[in-house]
């Protein structure tokens, strides 16, 4: 069980009211609006995000002995604003380009962000930094087809195998060429090529990986989706897991999925939502071993007077062995299998997730939605019992242009501490955070 922890600091509240205190300039947004606009689609681009995190651990495991460790670390506070400022310049001929700058800014530092040398804390990946974060050109000259090079945000589907960890305060970016298009009626295909990553730990990674992602939608029945992706690393591994270059991977899917707005209705007030996936993953480019493991991810469910959801689901990440598990290294794991964020890297023995949400939105235009989730987490058997977590999370929009949040995560080792994992601890979240986004 995670330690007592000291109470929310007072200026944490105080500057998430000056958030709110700004809507009162909501009859001045569409003046903000139209003095951020350059030409007839070009703009200026502001987004400001400022985030409180609480990180509090306990029964922290030492991977030599399986035991908790005698020190454990110390509890985590990291105040933090992002900002990010880019100009998108006007299309002329099919051609627009834009520019984007993002830096984080540390006020509280008490916390292991991987680059400030202090690992007696638990980690909050949000490190003091700086950085060009986009910078592309993109042509539209070619008939339902859109052509962008350069350093850009790239999210597919639910980000879960390609997308840009938007949650972190720096986000993921990628060095590469990005053909979409549309020529066939309901049918979208994305192809392109990544040279080059910039995480949001503000580390980067070189990497050879054609990308191809084809969605066909299918009307009332939701979306029919095939993806490969091809990743293949050429440096030595960033991330913790032991060996050369062993994130490299090749991976092929299918998934089908529910409308995003689902139409079809029963019982007058409910509709379905569902998911089906399969992906198989097996070793590539300089990785270390041969291997294979599969993913299986389903979910069903339903909404209630549009307003109310209600799901429970199963993802699996297949495990073999050290390097020899289902991963996703260019993917918003935080999204997935806990807010806690204790399995981004796939266990050895793979890992089950279990769970069950439940969605409400309220307020004018569903301006508030609370989230409540539950996990039961095992290997990829379920004769390993990992332990479980509980999530929750309140969002408040205000227009289009601000919102706050509130967001808690709290995970209980089950294993009675025998060093399974040696990142899965008793741990505890809570995140309060404002955010400007012109």
């Amino acid at each position: 069980m995670p330690r007592n922890q000291r109470n929310i600091p007072l200026s944490v509240i105080l500057i998430s009211l000056s958030v709110g205190s700004g809507l009162a300039l909501a009859d001045t947004t569409k003046d903000i609006e139209d003095a951020l606009k350059i030409g007839k689609d070009g703009a200026v681009k502001i987004d400001t995000r400022y985030r409180y995190e609480n990180v509090n651990q306990d029964n922290v495991i030492n991977t030599v002995n399986g035991r908790p460790l005698a020190a454990q670390p110390q509890t985590a506070n990291a105040n933090t604003i992002r900002t990010r400022v880019g100009v998108l310049s006007p299309s002329y001929q099919g051609v627009q380009g834009y520019v984007e700058y993002e830096g984080t800014h540390v006020l509280q530092s008490d916390y292991n962000n991987g680059r400030n040398n202090k690992p007696n804390y638990s980690t909050v990946a949000d490190p003091d930094w700086n950085e060009l974060n986009q910078l592309w050109i993109s042509y539209s000259g070619v008939p339902d087809t859109v052509i962008k090079g350069g350093r850009q945000r790239i999210k597919f589907d639910d980000d879960r195998f390609i997308g840009n960890v938007g949650w972190r305060q720096l986000e993921t970016t990628f060095d590469s060429v990005l053909v979409t298009n549309k020529s066939i009626k309901d049918l979208t295909v994305n192809v392109g090529y990544i040279g080059h990553v910039s995480s949001f730990t503000a580390t980067n990674e070189d990497i050879r990986a054609p990308i191809l992602n084809v969605n066909y939608n299918m009307g009332a029945y939701g979306n029919l989706i095939g993806y490969g992706y091809w990743l293949g690393y050429t440096q030595p591994d960033t991330t913790g897991r032991t060996g050369q270059n062993s994130k490299s991977n090749q991976t092929y899917g299918i998934r089908v999925i529910n409308p995003e707005k689902p139409s079809k209705k029963f019982m007058e007030h409910y509709s379905p939502l569902y998911t089906a996936e399969w992906s198989i993953q097996q070793d590539y480019i300089n990785s270390p071993v041969d291997y294979t493991a599969n993913r299986y991810n389903v979910m069903g469910g339903l909404r209630a007077y549009d307003h109310y959801d209600f799901m429970a689901g199963m993802e699996q990440l297949n495990g073999h062995g050290l390097n020899q598990t289902f991963v996703t290294p260019l993917g918003t794991n935080h999204a997935f299998q806990g807010w806690a964020d204790l399995f981004l890297v796939t266990p050895k023995d793979g890992i089950r997730d279990v769970y069950g949400s439940i969605v409400g939105r309220f307020m004018e235009n569903d301006s508030l939605a609370v989230t409540g989730t539950y996990h039961a987490f095992s290997d990829d058997t379920g004769n390993i019992n990992y332990g479980k977590e509980w999530d929750f999370q309140a969002e408040k929009k205000f227009g289009k242009h601000y919102s706050m949040l509130a967001k808690y995560a709290y995970f209980d080792n089950a294993q009675g501490k025998t060093g399974f994992n040696s990142g899965a601890t008793d741990t505890q979240r809570i995140w309060v955070q404002g955010n400007v986004n012109f």
